[in-house]
């Protein structure tokens, strides 16, 4: 292990706490995540170079630590530097996504803190879509109509569509995060408390237009 690696993963064990990875943890990270010196085969950047970047607040932090210190990172974590144009415009690129100054800044440090694990693909547009989708969930269950097949069309399109975007999650991720996930709480909990038989979309139409 570099000294870079070593500074990686104490930045990490900061960041996320001392949690352990079990088996199920590490199989699950090697079906959505790749190794950071996968991620570097093909590019001019070596696994250094990218420690290197994390520590100096250019790139996330690792997504993972698996249980033999692995750093897991996702597939596409360079493709966002290359769209903006390089590093040194990445930070610029990424916040001008959003609106309001505060919130661009905490959506960058929250980037930046590799938790960003619920997501297929790490984009700034995705990160958006997710919060909305969730605030669009929430304010559904709010006042809830069970016995209405279009409140409960409307609700599951929304769900259907936050798990379109979102990864399954992992054991570890409930320890970091100190309890239940996104998932668990939007999706999981939803279709078990409001079940649903058949396809939303047959009965109010497509759910696009349900969600906007």
């Amino acid at each position: 292990m570099t000294e870079l690696a070593r500074r990686v993963a104490a930045r990490y064990v900061e960041v996320n706490g001392d949690h352990p990875m079990t088996p199920e943890d590490d199989a699950y990270v090697d079906r959505h995540f790749v190794t950071l010196r996968e991620l570097c085969l093909g590019r001019a950047e070596t696994p250094d170079e990218v420690r290197a970047h994390m520590l100096a607040g250019r790139l996330p932090l690792p997504s993972y630590l698996r249980s033999d210190g692995t750093e897991m990172v996702p597939s596409e974590l360079l493709d966002l530097a290359d769209r903006a144009g390089g590093l040194s415009r990445l930070p610029v690129w990424f916040q001008a996504h959003w609106s309001d100054p505060a919130d661009a800044a905490e959506e960058w440090d929250a980037y930046l803190s590799g938790q960003y694990v619920c997501l297929r693909s790490v984009r700034p547009d995705m990160i958006i879509r997710k919060g909305g989708l969730m605030a669009a969930i929430n304010e559904v269950l709010a006042d809830p109509m069970p016995d209405s097949m279009a409140w409960l069309a409307r609700l599951h399109s929304l769900v259907d569509e936050l798990e379109a975007i979102e990864l399954p999650f992992t054991g570890y991720d409930r320890l970091r995060f100190g309890g239940p996930t996104s998932r668990d709480k939007l999706i999981e909990s939803v279709r078990s408390q409001f079940p649903i038989d058949g396809d939303p979309s047959e009965w109010v139409g497509p759910a696009s237009a349900i969600c906007r």
